[in-house]
């Protein structure tokens, strides 16, 4: 390293292979100090205008901008911004024809000057040295410099190299004919430029730094020698001239005699470039705080009176840096970006300067003639001898019109820089360069088609995998996991448990809601506490139970007088079964309740029961003798309604006295001052009968009201089985038979109340 070290300072370049040597046709425009051109009417800024990925827009249509003013923000991998060249307004965002041979439409941003050329805020940084490396790369990525003499790679990414570099090259060749933008911008701004290396430096820290300038520019070999004289790791290295000897594989080798390897980059053998225009850019961003929002754009040709070099503003259109620099077009004029050998024909002058565009050609017919008819390969070698990257031109052209792809790989066709060496010397006129860029396109597209191809294949089969795990899961969760066997103690637990419930269950269908209501009674009696007295609201209950008792039996003679449906035959059945139910119950009730009452309360409750029994057999022997007689019907009628009446009044006296409470079985009247033994027993009698005539009562009037109705006693409930029809004149005399029954009832408890 040490030797190649000293080789370099000692000035010794080493060749690269190919190269041709074309007129220079340089002396038209460097001989004149760069120039400013007045505002353009309106600038034209297409968002891409570098190798990477769109900005996002953070602006709107209808918006004023100020000069510097950012027109987008980077938001991926490669992406720089754009600013604006000058203050005005965003007349509209559309697409307009790219700075690119096929002039595809691309977005740009259209701002009319307001012509005030009103600058933003600016940040510029006196002491660059205070920086950190962040801080710097960031100022160099918002200010959005890409590489102005070739590609427009962002400048961020070279800067922010993560390889070790060892030499820092700077491409001051400028080998293409015309073009003289960086010559004079060295000879103007050399110091400058020098300032933008030193920040390189301090990016990058390189061991040697190498500014290498072809022999044709004399003056700014000198600019650059005096304005980097006071830093001895800058050398200014002169080469011969050779085209193109500014590329960046051959400068390299040029100056250091090392080769980037096929589909590398420089940073793999330490070595990075940059053009000096992308120098003074950054010393402009980091010193001034300015964006890159203008360039050095050579103007030249023999249909340009006034050929030089301007400071033009991107986005400002070619038709204006024509017709500011004296433009007489002639017929079928050509106007060419760049230069005769790498440039390309522009399909219209309405398209805006990018941060690539280096040179405007408008050469006449015998400056630049146009190409001749493409004839058949001689097979003469003159390309392959021409070709800078020693590759094999004519194979490749082949490979390429048969769209042999593979074999286009296999030859590096990517390792072609396109600089035209091979067509310039071509004597049957090949285009090759144009052959050479569409199968790279192509190449690209098919590449592209297979990424999206694997990775739709990729998420094909990850939603395959997905949707299999998915159903399986399904699947598993409807299958019956086996259960798991139980130990001893568990399965005692278990059993414990149902036997608790099962005990508990028992218990609650012995007990009833009366016996419970009794309990209760029972349990208050004993320890003394005492029940309000619900006289009042016991007697108004009785009173609304007469009214609807009284409803019942109108009810019910109104359908003796009518004939009944079948219906109403099943209904009244029914309704005379629940009864009998009832009835039933009470009776089991009525003998819980009395059994630990005097022998007194048990003849009371005998003797009520024996009543029922006559009265219920009196009253089959009577239909059974009055069965042929329907002319006593009407009587019977008569007879029962009597008995229905003296029976309601018999019940409203004895609810009326005072001695006597009528309770039912959930509601047991309790005694508003407390009493010996003997009266309790006295008034359980009572209450025993009181609910003997009431079911009488009941059971009457449920009579009444069925058509096949039959007369039973508690007892002999459970022999019914099923209900028995009966005619109207059966059901009147059992009527008759059940008046008789409640007034015998009601006597016997008179009776028995006298007795106490």
């Amino acid at each position: 390293m040490e030797k190649l070290i000293q080789q370099i300072k000692q000035g010794k370049v080493w060749p690269f292979p190919g190269g041709i040597h074309p007129p220079g046709q340089k002396a038209q425009s460097n001989t004149q100090a760069i120039k400013r051109l007045p505002l353009p009417e309106k600038l034209v800024v297409p968002l891409k205008q570098h190798i990477g990925a769109n900005g996002q827009l953070i602006v709107d249509k209808g918006q004023s901008v100020l000069k510097g003013q950012a027109l987008t923000k980077p938001v991926a991998n490669w992406s720089v911004p754009v600013h604006a060249p000058t203050s005005g307004v965003i007349a509209d965002i559309c697409q307009m024809p790219s700075a690119h041979p096929s002039a595809l439409p691309e977005l740009s941003i259209i701002i009319t000057p307001d012509g005030h050329d009103t600058w933003c805020e600016l940040s510029p940084v006196t002491e660059p040295t205070t920086l950190s490396h962040e801080q710097l790369i960031d100022i160099i990525h918002n200010s959005g410099i890409a590489g102005m003499g070739g590609a427009g790679f962002p400048t961020y990414i070279k800067a922010d190299s993560r390889k070790p570099i060892e030499f820092f090259i700077v491409n001051a060749v400028e080998c293409e004919p015309y073009i003289t933008a960086d010559d004079v911008l060295m000879r103007e701004h050399a110091e400058q430029i020098v300032k933008g290396i030193e920040l390189m430096q301090q990016l990058l820290s390189p061991t040697l730094t190498i500014i290498g300038i072809e022999d044709n520019k004399p003056q700014a070999i000198a600019a650059m020698k005096q304005a980097s004289q006071h830093n001895d790791k800058i050398i200014v290295q002169t080469v011969p001239t050779v085209y193109p000897s500014g590329g960046e594989k051959q400068l390299i080798q040029l100056l250091t005699d090392k080769e980037v390897p096929s589909g590398g980059i420089p940073a793999d053998i330490g070595v990075l470039v940059q053009n000096v225009g992308t120098l003074f850019a950054i010393e402009q961003a980091v010193y001034q705080g300015k964006p890159l929002i203008e360039r050095v754009v050579t103007v030249t040709g023999n249909t340009i009176h006034n050929a030089g070099n301007v400071w033009a503003l991107l986005g400002t259109e070619i038709k204006h840096l024509l017709d500011c620099q004296g433009f007489s077009p002639v017929p079928q004029q050509r106007v060419v970006m760049g230069g005769p050998m790498m440039g390309f024909t522009l399909p219209t002058v309405r398209i805006g300067v990018v941060k690539t565009t280096n040179c405007i050609l408008a050469p006449d017919h015998s400056e630049l003639a146009e190409p001749g008819p493409e004839q058949a390969c001689i097979r003469c070698s003159a390309c392959a001898d021409a070709c800078p990257a020693s590759l094999l031109p004519q194979q490749l052209q082949w490979f390429a019109k048969s769209k042999e792809y593979d074999k286009l790989k296999e030859y590096n066709l990517f390792d072609c820089i396109e600089c035209g060496a091979c067509a310039y010397v071509c004597p049957s006129e090949i285009p090759l360069v144009q052959y050479y860029r569409v199968a790279k396109v192509e190449i690209k597209e098919q590449q592209a088609e297979q990424v999206k191809a694997e990775r739709a294949k990729e998420r094909f089969e990850l939603r395959k995998e997905r949707l299999e795990r998915e159903q399986e899961a399904r699947q598993n969760r409807h299958k019956r996991k086996p259960a798991a066997a139980k130990s001893a103690d568990e399965k005692q637990k278990v059993a414990d448990a149902l036997a608790r419930v099962k005990k508990s269950d028992d218990k609650a269908d012995n007990k009833s809601a009366v016996a419970a209501a009794i309990a209760r009674a029972k349990a208050k009696k004993q320890t003394g506490e005492l029940e309000p007295d619900n006289t009042a609201v016991a007697q108004e209950r009785a009173a609304r139970k007469e009214q609807a008792r009284a409803y019942k039996a109108q009810k019910a003679e109104s359908n003796e007088n009518t004939n009944d449906t079948p219906a109403d035959d099943k209904k009244a059945a029914v309704a005379a079964a629940i009864a009998r139910a009832k009835a039933k119950k009470a009776t089991k009730t009525e003998s819980t309740e009395t059994t630990d009452a005097p022998v007194d309360d048990k003849k009371a409750a005998v003797a009520a029961a024996i009543a029922r029994a006559k009265a219920k057999k009196a009253a089959q022997n009577e239909s059974n003798e009055n069965t042929d007689a329907p002319a006593d019907d009407k009587k019977a009628a008569v007879a029962a309604a009597i008995a229905r009446a003296k029976a309601k009044k018999a019940a409203k006296e004895n609810e009326s006295q005072p001695t006597d409470e009528v309770t039912t079985e959930s509601e047991p009247s309790q005694e508003s001052e407390p009493a010996a033994h003997n009266a309790e027993d006295k008034k359980k009698a009572a209450v025993a009968a009181a609910i003997a005539r009431a079911k009488a009562k009941k059971a009457a009037k449920e009579n009444d009201s069925q058509p096949t109705d039959e007369v039973t006693t508690e007892s002999e409930l459970s022999q019914e089985s099923e209900p028995v029809s009966r005619n109207a004149e059966d059901k009147k005399k059992a009527a008759v038979a059940a008046a008789i029954a409640r007034a015998k009832a009601k006597k016997r408890q008179q009776e028995g109340s006298d007795q106490s």
